[in-house]
């Protein structure tokens, strides 16, 4: 049976082939969809951990008794899971291990461009590159018995076109695999310096297997066509060179670390030219060089972005071929309309406060007219970035500063931040946008909410209570659309002396009922255009002929009755009666 399937989708339905029996995650786009997936099938215990990091360690436990695991992050959540993940490459697994990184050229939801195939080298374990969605499955059902024959985690590599891409899917059965006992084995798994120089041994004896296996591997294949050009590509990169150069010969990777090397040497010998198509970093390129092959790579083809097909062709064609400008109007995203973060937001902007950020859809504060976020590093860095601010601004300068962290992002890594200020005496002031929810991901749970990945319920751990445990002396909760309350709260922690935390507590504006629509009176407004500060997407302006000010409207259909235009209304234009 065949059907089509997102590349995250086709990866969930591999899992369940491949007798996967534990799956963790946490959720970033684009790697989101492929738990939310596996979450469909009852066989395979599914959880959404409070990071990546732990993601990767729960998965790692279940591997030492021989569940076959698969965890999934987007390629940034492998920075916070890189120590537990350099360790499984020296332990090696029981139980078929399966690490997820969906990478994202182009930034289309990231801060960075980070090529993972790098951590997969450093870690000495080896790399599946599917190149659409059959692939995706597939290589996630070998994925599991090549870890385990191997002893080896897989890097499972997909890119964001992968991911979100539709592709034919042939379907399979699922293959059961049972869990046996657990058996101790100290010198594998408990890495102290004297086991893990042993173990060091074996991983480098471990290469040179799969090295020998990735001449064998069957993906690994030649496609002959004209012997005056040869591509060597892997991952979504080598379907847009099919399209570019469909005359050409093409060696395409699939297990792409450790190299196939006397693979690559009999098709570069057999070609008269070559050119190394990859998206990302030139990995294969500088591994093809180091091997004494000449090939033609980045000095043609971008480093930068997402590859397309137009992009390729345009790297090589002897003229650029010009593209009309599109005459779009710009649309930078915004938050929701009813969103509860936007009156924190405008708070921090009239009080004209640094506010530290961090990841989530409240990023978008710092985006015109709230210009309410001043920095955006990583996940939990606003707590620690407003402490370093403190340190080297000084008690005065703290008062100006406020770090803006999500419910989500707070358990992600934001309380050890959050420690280190309380145990060095730091003078931090931290508000805790708690919407109910992980939002930006799609409503995914996490502890505040009390509910488990499959829906049932779960220990509810409320971020006042780990606040208060961490020895916070000044907590509040508060009400962010009530702007009165929001002002005076934010007012009372800057010029607190120490530690203060404010969580602002109201659900995502998408989890619940709309209220009655507002409206604007035309007789009462002046054309101030106050309202417009607040930055919501269902407030504009008309331009009537007979007057000198434009006048405020608001989109009904947007509207969703959460009142923040209303108090910031001079003139009570604002009502939700007509």
């Amino acid at each position: 049976m065949k059907t089509l399937l997102l590349g995250n989708e086709a990866v969930a339905r591999g899992a369940w082939e491949g007798g996967c029996n534990v799956a963790t995650a946490y959720p970033g786009t684009p790697s989101t969809e492929i738990l939310e997936n596996i979450n469909r099938y009852s066989e395979i215990y599914t959880e959404w951990s409070v990071n990546e990091k732990v993601a990767l360690e729960v998965a790692a436990g279940a591997c030492f008794v021989g569940a076959r695991v698969l965890v999934a992050m987007k390629h940034v959540g492998l920075n916070v899971a890189a120590d537990p993940m350099f360790s499984m490459g020296y332990s090696g697994v029981t139980g078929g291990f399966i690490i997820v990184s969906a990478d994202d050229p182009g930034m289309w939801s990231s801060q960075n461009e980070q090529d993972n195939r790098y951590y997969a080298r450093h870690a000495k374990i080896a790399v599946l590159e599917p190149s659409d969605s059959n692939e995706a499955k597939l290589f996630t059902v070998l994925g599991f018995e090549i870890s385990e024959k191997l002893d080896t985690p897989i890097l499972l590599r997909l890119t964001t076109r992968i991911c979100h891409s539709l592709g034919v899917v042939e379907l399979g059965k699922r293959k059961e695999h049972n869990v046996g006992a657990y058996v101790r084995d100290t010198k594998k798994r408990l890495l102290l310096p004297i086991h893990a120089r042993l173990r060091h041994i074996i991983v480098e004896k471990r290469l040179q297997k799969l090295k020998s296996y990735s001449d064998r591997f069957k993906y690994n294949r030649i496609e002959w066509g004209g012997k005056k050009l040869g591509i060597i590509t892997s991952g979504i990169a080598y379907q847009y060179a099919r399209e570019v150069f469909p005359e050409a010969s093409f060696l395409k990777l699939s297990l792409t670390f450790p190299l196939p090397e006397k693979l690559i040497k009999r098709f570069s010998r057999a070609v008269k030219k070559i050119i190394v198509v990859e998206e990302g970093e030139p990995i294969i390129e500088n591994e093809l060089k180091a091997m004494g092959i000449k090939v033609i790579g980045k000095e043609k083809i971008p480093i930068c972005g997402e590859l397309t097909p137009e992009i390729i062709r345009d790297s090589f064609a002897e003229k650029k071929r010009s593209y009309p400008k599109k005459k779009m109007p710009l649309r930078p995203p915004v938050l929701c309309p009813g969103c509860p973060h936007r009156g924190v937001f405008y708070i921090i902007n009239k009080l004209k406060l640094t506010a530290t950020g961090d990841i989530g859809c409240y990023t978008l504060g710092a985006l015109p007219p709230l210009n309410a976020m001043d920095t955006c590093i990583c996940m939990g860095a606003s707590v620690t970035n407003a402490q370093g601010l403190e340190r080297a601004g000084g008690r005065e300068f703290s008062k100006k500063v406020v770090a803006v962290i999500g419910d989500s992002t707070f358990f992600h890594s934001g309380i050890t931040g959050l420690v280190n200020a309380v145990y060095n005496k730091a003078n931090l002031n931290l508000l805790i946008l708690d919407n109910s929810t992980t939002a930006m991901t799609g409503h995914q749970p996490h502890p505040g909410t009390g509910k488990l990945a499959k829906g049932s319920a779960g220990k509810r751990v409320l971020p006042e209570e780990i606040v208060r445990g961490c020895g916070v002396e000044m907590v509040r909760i508060g009400d962010p659309n009530n702007l009165k309350e929001t002002e005076t709260l934010i007012k009372e922690a800057v010029n607190f002396d120490g530690v203060s935390v404010i969580v602002f507590r109201r659900p995502c504006a998408l989890l619940v009922k709309p209220s009655q629509p507002y409206w604007i009176d035309p007789e009462k407004c002046i054309g101030c255009q106050l309202c417009l500060k607040i930055g919501c997407p269902a407030i504009g302006l008309k331009f009537p002929d007979d007057r000198e000010k434009p006048l405020a409207v608001i989109d009904e259909v947007l509207c969703v009755g959460c009142g923040l235009c209303v108090q910031v209304c001079p003139r009570d234009a604002i009502t939700n009666k007509r």
